[in-house]
């Protein structure tokens, strides 16, 4: 979302400023025009549901490694993966010839930890 630049100036002073003086000055006060402030409640609440839908999206999106990315997540040689391949450890999915690894099944020997 393109913003104007009055808002672009003013996103960047929320979020750079209104924090720190907060803190400097509690009893500071601020006016602003109710027109301008839904509008930045309606840019926020859009942003941040823009953020939240490519966050599912990219969560709901099998992901596909590479035998030499899976190496280096799991800091292994790349034999090691192979060994695992061959004991059935690892479940390869063959794309125009070439081996891939779920993504959800690394996490899954890693114990879930996000990489």
């Amino acid at each position: 979302m393109v913003l104007p630049e009055r808002w672009q100036q003013f996103k960047n002073f929320i979020s750079m400023d209104i924090l720190s003086l907060s803190k400097q000055i509690p009893d500071l006060t601020i006016s602003v025009r109710a027109a301008d402030l839904t509008e930045m409640v309606r840019f926020c609440v859009s942003e941040m549901k823009l953020q939240l839908e490519q966050k599912l999206t990219d969560e709901s999106v099998e992901k596909y490694l590479s035998p030499q990315k899976v190496a280096e997540l799991l800091e292994c040689d790349i034999s090691t993966i192979w060994r695992h391949d061959k004991k059935g450890f690892l479940n390869p999915v063959y794309f125009g010839g070439k081996k891939r690894y779920k993504y959800s099944d690394i996490k899954k020997i890693m114990g879930g930890a996000a990489v």
